[in-house]
């Protein structure tokens, strides 16, 4: 049986250890094992060895903030173990720091030999996605230096550079070969009766072009002090609801995590950031829907997540069309990814900056009309008018909504086939699981856009002072409300389309996404209660949230990422809008199974969620490829304290 991967987050770092606190260098599966920073595998080998073999678990590592086990030398009940390993791991900025506290069980002095086998392969993690896919890297050379104190890893390719240090307290008396190319650090421990020693090991990663003065924690209680202290001041000044304490379990938990998943970025005047990553372990970087969304949901109790998120995004707003290796970029739009990886760098992969999606250019304007609105400060919304306006221009000019009357997206070859949120092949289809082929306008995105135009129309009007221009997204609000309900609405089922195809026909899949259009207030308030009663039915609503889509379709499947899942943020968009169309009772439903659903797993809320109902299983089932932890699950019990009235 293979150990389970557990997950250890700072900011861009990150580090996934087994049950004894291992790392075996794995390629593939749902989780990679290792220290990971800014895309690149940093530690690929951390495998500790007693007297030539491997220790016994007393106790797993537990899942938390920090990696805890203990260790025994093997043997059996008429030899109990001489004595006792106690191992404790933590990440800290771009580091992993290990204290190994040795206690012998004998009533004699004894001798021991410790042995850590290490290395250090820097793998690109889209290197171990199981795609099946390879990437040259022609030139490529990896090299190691035994230093006086540990080891040093380095990795050049072209320009490209980056190195792993090694060091412990005390020194290891050798560093030996393998004869695989990982080295193996010895120690040889003298133990006084019933006594005590202790290592101190500290890794440092250095990836490519990073000249950060690192802060690295002495120790694992170091590292565990600085994420508390993080997570205190996230949580500072947030009221949790008295009457509910499993909400405010959950609002804890996720605010928590938020600390955890900030990750450094740049502003357009070159001013340090630090934004939401979407999500560990495949996405702890900057993308753009995520971020927005995160902000969003945390805007009434973090506002200054909106504050870097915004300024963030503008700095890499596309300026031209094809610009660096994304040819879906295009003068005004909002980037969907950003990657710091060799294999983004080299433009293997097209995500260095990535513009494949159709919603995040109106989610930013969306929330920096929210932003401005609920602060009461405008400075924003004037630094950031010419972003604002270019990407209003987007929208109504490559977007598609003054040709298409809509926002429009295709399939990006070597990228996304699908560019709003369900982003998976086969997301967006016809009830009978048929997928179009072409352009594709997707419900949400519609949304999205009138709520956009409403609320630039805003900036415009008291804050940019230009009533002409605020009147003319006005009016394409208006026209785009008007077209929508005529287009998109299905007679036969009292419900939107998910889609239109390029030729304008309905794609009649009944999904969630038309909550999102109760978030965004693109329904008459007819349609919306009509709506949001309908997405509480058995076949929506499994008793843990709302399905991506309702069962009994063809297209159905509870274990697929978009056609049948649960996902944390979904419902928490389809919460806020139930609660703005008046459904309070139906928004309290959603809230409560969700947060039943983080009670059963640690008060988290993970990505995603299968789709199987409760009265079937009595605890949520797991989606098999979720991200452990991520933003938009994180800030989501908050949208839901909003949604119930938390504000």
């Amino acid at each position: 049986m293979t150990d389970r991967h557990h997950l250890l987050v700072h900011g861009a770092t990150f580090a996934a250890v087994g049950d004894r606190g291992d790392i075996s260098g794995v390629r593939g599966g749902s989780s990679p094992d290792g220290l990971f920073v800014r895309d690149a595998r940093h530690l690929s080998r951390w495998q500790l060895t007693v007297d030539g073999a491997v220790p016994e678990v007393l106790r797993p590592v537990a899942d938390g903030d920090a990696a805890r086990c203990v260790l025994v030398p093997r043997g059996g009940r008429q030899e109990p173990p001489a004595h006792v390993l106690f191992r404790e791991q933590a990440v800290g900025d771009s580091s992993l720091v290990e204290s190994l506290r040795v206690t012998s069980n004998r009533p004699v002095p004894s001798t021991i030999r410790l042995a850590l086998t290490v290395d250090a392969d820097f793998t690109d993690q889209f290197e171990l996605r199981s795609d099946h896919r390879t990437y040259v890297k022609a030139g490529a050379v990896r090299s190691r230096e035994v230093l006086d104190d540990g080891i040093e890893f380095t990795y050049r390719r072209a320009e490209w550079r980056s190195c792993t240090t090694i060091t412990s307290e005390p020194a290891p008396e050798a560093v030996e070969e393998t004869g695989t190319g990982a080295r193996r650090l010895v120690w040889t421990l003298e133990l006084e009766p019933h006594g005590t020693t202790t290592l101190i090991l500290r890794v440092i990663a250095r990836p490519h072009g990073d000249r950060r003065a690192l802060r690295v924690p002495r120790d694992p209680a170091a590292a565990h002090e600085q994420l508390r202290a993080a997570e205190a001041e996230f949580m500072e000044g947030v009221a949790f609801p008295a009457g509910w304490p499993e909400l405010s379990a959950v609002c804890a938990r996720g605010l928590a995590d938020l600390a955890a998943l900030q990750v450094p970025a740049t502003g357009p005047d070159g001013e340090d950031l630090r934004v939401p990553a979407a999500g560990a372990p495949w996405f702890l970087t900057l993308l753009g829907r995520d971020a927005l969304l995160t902000a969003l949901f945390a805007l009434p109790y973090r506002p200054r997540l909106a504050a870097a998120t915004l300024p963030a995004l503008a700095a890499v707003q596309a300026t031209g069309s094809g610009t660096g290796l994304s040819p879906v970029a295009q003068p005004g739009k909002i980037v969907h990814e950003v990657r710091h990886g060799e294999l983004a760098h080299f433009g293997q992969v097209p995500y260095g900056r990535y513009y494949g999606s159709v919603d995040a250019t109106p989610l930013f304007l969306v929330l920096l009309g929210a932003y401005t609105e609920r602060t009461s400060d405008p400075a924003l919304a004037r630094r950031l008018e010419p972003h604002a306006r270019a990407a209003i221009g987007w929208m109504l000019d490559h977007g598609g909504l003054t040709s298409r009357g809509y926002l429009v997206y295709r399939a990006d070859a070597g990228g996304l086939a699908n560019q709003n949120w369900k982003d998976s092949p086969g997301a967006i289809c016809c009830a009978d699981g048929t997928r179009p082929t072409g352009a594709v306008m997707a419900a949400g995105a519609q949304g999205y856009a009138y709520d956009a135009l409403r609320r630039t129309a805003w900036l415009a009007r008291t804050v940019w002072s230009d009533g002409t221009y605020a009147a003319l997204l006005e009016q394409a609000a208006a026209d785009l409300r008007d077209r929508f309900q005529r287009d998109f609405w299905m007679p036969e089922h009292a419900f939107p389309a998910l889609a239109l195809d390029g030729d304008g026909r309905r794609i009649d899949a009944l999904a969630s996404d038309a909550g999102h259009l109760l978030w965004s207030g693109l329904l008459d308030k007819e349609y919306g209660e009509v709506v949001g009663r309908r997405l509480l039915e058995p076949d929506f609503f499994s008793g843990w949230g709302v399905r991506t889509l309702a069962a009994g379709q063809p297209a159905y499947h509870p274990l697929s990422y978009h056609r049948g899942s649960v996902w944390p943020h979904d419902n928490a968009l389809i919460a806020l809008g139930l609660a703005r169309y008046g459904l309070h009772d139906e928004a309290r439903t959603v809230a409560q199974a969700l947060v039943d659903a983080a009670t059963a797993g640690d008060h988290r809320l993970p990505e995603v969620l299968a789709g199987y109902g409760r009265d079937a299983f009595p605890s949520p089932v797991p989606y098999p490829h979720a991200c452990v932890r991520e933003s938009r699950s994180a800030a989501a019990p908050l949208a839901l304290l909003t949604a119930v009235g938390g504000v």
